[in-house]
């Protein structure tokens, strides 16, 4: 079938009345929880990562999709108001947004957001229809080799992106590098680090180990600072943009959509540099460079179009490669895999009527997403309003009953506070999260791709460069980590 028709039959399933409860149900929760301060669409996505455990595989992504694009509506919110990105790709948001708020100008800071989130998210997911099969058929002639090198390239993109310090981008991955070993050697069955106890001998939960490091450690994070943010009560009145807010915000809401998908298809994507590229044209472009001393609408629609294209640019190569480029895509790589589900080239046959009914869900769940944004903003403003003690004892609450939910083990709770130390630590340390994720989940499939290489080539090392894709990607990989370098070293100011 055709994308086309393969597009018409997740529509089939999306609109069925149960699914559009359960994507009604992700777009509402993922907005609230992605609101509160410090909490981003990553820490949503975890948080709430439980809840879709017990559901039919395809309501739960289904779910899990609403819960993603709310999450990244609901970021903006907490940038604009309480200039608190929760994560990477937020704080362009965060910077002319919160400025504009300061200016009396929050309203239309929301406003250009939720809508520019809308068409990058319509425009990201319509390419997405079109790509990503093509790119899943491509993927077919991948082999041990190529897959590893790809990992390769996956783990150098995110240590060198995603942190301000490409050292600390390294620490946090080979942790969890460190964690992905915990358990049973697949190939030998022998154990590795698990220090002669039993439970670690299947190794540790991604949930768990995702939830305590985002949503605990942000909690006990916020225990030791005591920092209380602006109340917005008096600073908030709902306003429309006018003509000239709407003349200034079209084209930026444009550009960045694209930039966003077409970087975040990228192995080496994510959001923080199509949201860095977005505000630098935009600012360059600007008729009114003036303006962003005070905060520049263009400075808001822009980034905050790339950040949602990229959202869904990021979907290809989760979905047809298995590789997450980004904190969010990992934790949905932890969730297909929870349900024994591997995305890769083949997911597209093997399990037709779940993507394609998670695609045409991102179309509803968009439509959901601006008919509750735009009226209710004023209602999240209010919510932030909220003593933040009582809102982080809550999700500590919610948090530790979900990872409990799981098999019913207290040493899930256990290791749960443990990570969330370590979580502690890392934002101490301004050590980026992000790169621990995926060095947990994609750490065993690449010893594994690489092992399988070696004895394809009999041994020998080289055969990973011998073959042409699989040289081409580490070449890559040696480029993105150089390209880093060199523009960490520019932009650092």
């Amino acid at each position: 079938m055709s994308s086309f028709d393969n597009l018409l039959y997740g529509f089939q399933i999306a609109l069925e009345p149960t699914n559009l409860i359960f994507a009604f149900l992700g777009v509402l929760l993922g907005t609230i929880v992605g609101i509160l301060p410090g909490i981003g669409p990553a820490m949503t996505v975890a948080i709430l990562l439980p809840v879709t455990f017990q559901l039919d595989p395809t309501a739960a992504f289904i779910m899990f999709a609403g819960i993603y694009y709310g999450g990244m509506y609901g970021g903006s919110t907490t940038s604009i108001l309480l200039n608190t990105p929760g994560e990477t790709g937020s704080m362009i948001t965060a910077l002319q947004g919160n400025l504009m708020a300061k200016n009396g100008r929050a309203a239309e800071a929301l406003s250009t957001a939720a809508i520019g989130s809308f068409i990058a998210a319509f425009i990201g997911t319509t390419l997405l229809v079109f790509f990503a099969p093509r790119i899943a058929e491509m993927a077919l002639l991948f082999g041990p080799a190529e897959y590893f090198s790809l990992i390769t390239l996956g783990f150098v993109s995110v240590a060198s992106v995603l942190g301000s310090d490409i050292r600390k981008g390294v620490i946090s991955l080979l942790f969890g590098l460190a964690v992905g070993l915990i358990g049973i050697d697949l190939q030998t069955g022998q154990p590795r680090f698990t220090f002669g106890l039993a439970f670690l001998l299947d190794g540790i939960n991604v949930v768990v180990f995702v939830v305590g490091l985002f949503a605990i450690g942000e909690s006990l994070y916020f225990l030791i600072n005591q920092k209380q943010g602006p109340h917005t009560k008096n600073l908030f009145k709902w306003k429309w943009l006018n003509k000239d807010d709407l003349k200034r915000s079209a084209m930026p809401w444009f550009r960045g959509s694209f930039i966003g998908f077409f970087m975040g298809c990228l192995p080496a994507g994510g959001a923080e540099i199509p949201t860095f590229m977005s505000y630098g044209l935009e600012k360059k472009l600007s008729k009114k460079p003036e303006d962003f001393e005070s905060g520049a609408i263009e400075g808001v629609a822009g980034p905050e179009a790339a950040n949602n294209g990229a959202a869904a640019g990021v979907l290809v190569p989760l979905l047809t490669l298995g590789l997450p480029t980004s904190a969010t895509a990992a934790i949905m790589l932890a969730a297909f895999q929870q349900f024994n589900i591997q995305p890769g080239p083949l997911v597209f046959i093997n399990n037709a009527e779940l993507v394609w009914g998670m695609i045409a869900s991102l179309f509803i769940g968009n439509i959901m997403l601006v008919l509750l944004n735009l009226p209710l903003a004023p209602l999240w403003a209010r919510i932030l309003d909220t003593p933040k003690e009582y809102l982080y004892a809550g999700i500590f609450v919610f948090a530790s009953l979900g990872v409990y939910s799981l098999s019913g083990s207290t040493m899930d709770l256990v290791m749960m506070i443990i990570f969330g130390v370590i979580g502690l630590a890392m934002r101490l340390e301004s050590i980026p999260l992000a790169p621990a994720v995926i060095g947990i989940i994609l750490g065993p499939l690449g010893e594994q791709q690489f092992r399988r290489a070696l004895a394809i080539g009999q041994g020998d090392i080289f055969y990973i460069l011998d073959r042409p894709l699989s040289l081409a990607l580490l070449l890559t990989a040696l480029m993105v980590l150089l390209l880093s370098i060199i523009f960490k070293s520019k932009y650092k100011d």
